[in-house]
């Protein structure tokens, strides 16, 4: 395991924060949140190994955090008696769609923070004078949009496996996947400008 000197409070933070919700949802009977628990440390266990080789990118190993933070947060805290995740943060839409939700906010911010970790891994491939941004746009993209189809398919497991998740619906999963592509399409016009700002 390797560590550079920078990243040593982020793995710390990820440590606590991975320790505080796991006792909460463990409190909670939340086996749901659990599973995604699991999930975290398989990411986590993932980049530790890996470190030395990708040697990744401070700023996205704290995006990395940000977002598990707000994915445990979602789960593990309620305000005025509502899960985090149901809390609507400003009604555009009313049902079944039920926009701009926690929920969505976390899926862009978290689905823009993968896409930026892809960059970061496949960076050192391009050619220096890269000029093909269409190209490597749709690739980036649609690498986010697939990190993302792969979260659907574990809240799909995570429901099969412990009933009443309060996931929701189909209407759930689309605004989901759609929140997913306007985070991807939102770093991918970031580091067009930061590209080529420089």
């Amino acid at each position: 395991m390797y560590l550079k000197k920078e990243q040593k409070p982020i793995l710390f933070v990820n440590v606590l924060s991975i320790m505080l919700f796991s006792i909460i949802f463990l409190k909670r009977k939340n086996y749901e949140f659990m599973i995604y628990i699991g999930v975290i440390v398989l990411f986590l266990w993932l980049i530790l190994h890996t470190n030395k080789k990708v040697n990744y990118s401070t700023n996205v190993l704290w995006g990395l955090t940000a977002w598990s933070l707000l994915h445990m947060s979602g789960g593990g805290l309620y305000i005025k008696g509502v899960k985090l995740y149901s809390t609507m943060i400003y009604s555009f839409v009313g049902e079944p769609y039920n926009i701009l939700k926690y929920d969505q906010l976390v899926h862009a911010f978290g689905f823009a923070v993968a896409t930026l970790l892809f960059y970061h891994l496949l960076k050192p491939s391009l050619k220096k004078n890269f000029n093909r941004w269409i190209s490597i746009s749709i690739v980036l993209v649609m690498a986010g949009l697939g990190a993302g189809a792969l979260n659907e398919i574990v809240e799909f497991f995570a429901t099969v496996i412990v009933p009443n998740t309060g996931v929701g619906g189909y209407e759930n999963t689309a605004l989901d996947l759609v929140s997913n592509l306007i985070g991807a399409l939102g770093a991918m016009i970031f580091i067009y400008f930061k590209e080529n700002n420089k």
